[in-house]
């Protein structure tokens, strides 16, 4: 078992050390193997999503294959000595080797006793078992003049966020707290948005306005690949 370490990490330090950005993360259907340990996971974590009590078989992601929090959100299915479980990746484990996860302890349940603490596990990412259309969540602090924006609720991990200006689609980076960020905000008025999942299938939405610390249900979901 490791230590448990606080939900909101230093995002600046943790990254720096562990090369967070260095990528790339594992394809869709692409097995790994590694270590499985545990820590007093809540949900909550370097993706932002906050914590989700009635969803706790959840997951941290090593930091050499984190790649700027491009797999946050995603599920992985994982076989471990004695099962398997699905999770969710929803943070990040700097001192985790490549190959490695540290699940919350009812996920590690599921592969092993907690007794065991380490154990070795083959893993890969696949499409979550989620319900209803996409959702997008404005971060606090955002307004027309700096907007960050936070895909959810998504089927397939996400690759790219557009939002329109004028009559172009212009691309926000992903920053490694797994927002899309245009720093120079996104204007008054409705967001046109474009959503790009790593198997290049796109949607488009309209949010209201960049509210910040608001939540949109969107309109649509991807398919399963």
């Amino acid at each position: 078992m490791r230590a448990s370490r606080k939900v909101l990490l230093s995002m600046a330090l943790a990254c720096a050390a562990a090369s967070c950005t260095a990528g790339p993360a594992p394809r869709l259907g692409e097995v790994q193997h590694g270590e499985g340990t545990f820590y007093s996971a809540n949900g909550d974590g370097a993706c932002g999503f906050g914590p989700s009590p009635a969803d706790l078989d959840v997951a941290a992601l090593n930091a050499p294959q984190w790649d700027g929090s491009a797999p946050c959100g995603a599920c992985a299915s994982i076989t471990g000595p004695k099962g398997s479980v699905k999770v969710r990746i929803v943070d990040l484990c700097p001192e985790c080797k490549a190959g490695d996860l540290d699940l919350s302890p009812q996920a590690f349940a599921k592969l092993a006793p907690l007794a065991d603490g380490r154990v070795p596990i083959s893993w890969q990412l696949e499409a979550c078992d989620v319900s209803g259309p996409l959702r997008y969540h404005v971060k606090d602090g955002s307004s027309q003049y700096w907007t960050a924006i936070q895909v959810r609720n998504h089927r397939l991990p996400i690759r790219a966020l557009a939002y329109r200006k004028d009559s172009a689609w212009v691309n926000l980076p992903r920053q490694d707290y797994n927002y899309f960020l245009a720093a120079q905000g996104t204007g008054p008025g409705t967001i046109r948005l474009q959503v790009t999942s790593w198997e290049g299938q796109t949607l488009e939405d309209t949010l209201p306005g960049p509210n910040a610390d608001t939540t949109y249900d969107g309109a649509a979901q991807f398919t399963s690949p």
